[in-house]
């Protein structure tokens, strides 16, 4: 009796295990899916926060591939101010993603901590380099990762 009574005990708490928070957050157990969703994240941010004067209208075409909900707002308010100056004031700005996290990755929706180094260029003025780290929500939507979510930390 003993013996099935403590054999009850180590399978519900094996059970409880394999059910934890830890189990169910892809992010610690599947490699290959958090690998793509730190390369498509690290890959759009480069291409929504890098433009240049001439390039601006190339910029907006990639947000609009990769950005939805909040994250496509934020950032049409956001260039909104900025087209505006990149022309006049010849600016390029130029961004890395150099470190991606995913912290949790459930489904189709992943959290990322993402640090960024952005290098911002008037004219031909010397260069200026400066960090960014960004919390990001992204979606997957027919089999591509899209950011729908973008805040500064």
């Amino acid at each position: 009796m003993l013996l099935a009574l403590a054999g009850g005990v180590l399978l519900f708490q094996a059970h409880s295990l394999r059910d934890a928070p830890a189990a169910r957050n892809h992010a610690l157990t599947d490699a290959a899916a958090t690998a793509r969703v730190n390369g498509d994240v690290s890959n759009a941010l480069g291409k929504v926060f890098s433009y240049t004067p001439d390039g601006t209208e190339a910029t907006e075409r990639s947000a609009r591939a990769v950005l939805s909900g909040r994250a496509a707002e934020q950032y049409a308010q956001l260039f909104a101010r900025v087209r505006a100056d990149v022309r006049d004031q010849k600016v390029t700005l130029s961004t890395q993603a150099v470190r991606v996290g995913t912290v949790s990755l459930r489904g189709r929706t992943a959290h990322l901590l993402v640090f960024l180094d952005q290098t911002a260029r008037r004219g031909t003025k010397k260069p200026t380099t400066s960090a960014a780290q960004l919390s990001v929500t992204a979606e997957l939507r027919d089999d591509v990762w899209r950011i729908v979510d973008i805040k500064a930390r």
